[in-house]
């Protein structure tokens, strides 16, 4: 195994996943970790069943089997996650660059996961040496092993929670292209046309229309020049008043006349208005 070396500069979610270790309490055990790792204890990293198999040689001849997992996501919830992963596409096509999109996290909180481990309770290992600590210089190795494996490929941390580079590159294009097949293939609504009638108009019909208006379009209103109420009735025999003209006086029963003839007009144009309100608001 190439020895490790400490970086500064490593990607977010590789050193996300070494900031589990910084959290842990026994910071000489870490020590005697790192100096393993640096060294080249660790003779053998592999992945066989979404599970880390690894050696690591201590003071032992034979070397300590080591074995870390994270629990998998069920098929119904990589289902979840890949068609919301589909629906961005910046997340998409960073993951299908190589790179781990820096909100990768919300995808997985909107179907009620967690991709990184939380703390290194959630994080499962085993060490076939003699200490029950967990975990154990060499389990922590690997743990600073595997961030190296992270950085240079991000996807092995999605093969921990289940699923390979492959399938989930596989179903991210399955998914986009059946998208792009239903917008090509559903319907465009037809634009509107307008009729056109193929025989010439007859002039002897324009003016007829044999069929009944609508009663809400009809408005008959009695003509100024009709014969009311007040021509009917006649002049009211009043005294004769002086008018405030100078020079002109009429007699009191045209003042009177004339005043009342005003009066019936105005009620007469708002019995028209409230009539034509009244239609509207039944209809």
């Amino acid at each position: 195994m190439t020895n490790y070396d400490i970086q500064t500069d490593r990607e977010w979610w590789s050193q996300q996943w070494l900031d589990l270790l910084d959290k842990y309490r026994f910071k000489k055990r870490l020590e005697r970790a790192r100096n393993y790792a640096r060294q080249g204890n660790v003779l053998s990293i592999n992945f066989e069943d979404q599970k880390v198999k690894a050696q690591v040689q201590g003071t032992q001849p034979e070397p300590y089997e080591v074995s870390l997992w994270l629990d998998q996501f069920s098929d119904e919830e990589w289902g979840f996650v890949i068609e919301t992963l589909s629906q961005r596409a910046i997340f998409s096509a960073k993951l299908l660059a190589g790179e781990m999109p820096q909100n990768i996290e919300e995808v997985f909180a909107a179907n009620g996961l967690r991709l990184f481990p939380f703390s290194l309770d959630d994080v499962h290992a085993h060490c076939s040496c003699p200490d029950k600590a967990n975990p154990c210089k060499h389990i922590a190795a690997i743990y600073y092993l595997l961030g190296d494996r992270f950085s240079e490929d991000p996807f092995v941390l999605f093969l921990l929670r289940g699923r390979t580079q492959e399938q989930i590159i596989a179903n991210l294009r399955q998914l986009r292209s059946q998208t792009e097949e239903e917008t090509e293939t559903k319907p465009q609504p037809l634009p509107e046309t307008e009729t056109v009638n193929s025989y010439p108009p007859k002039v002897e019909q324009f003016w007829q229309y044999n069929e009944q208006l609508d009663p809400s379009l009809v408005v008959i209103t009695p003509p100024a020049s009709s014969d009311n109420v007040l021509n009917v009735l006649g002049s009211i025999p009043l005294e004769t008043a002086a008018n405030q003209t100078p020079g002109r006086s009429i007699s009191a029963s045209e003042t009177v006349m004339q005043y009342l003839d005003t009066i019936y007009k105005n009620i007469s144009q708002r019995a028209v208005l409230m009539a034509l309100s009244r239609d509207e608001e039944t209809q």
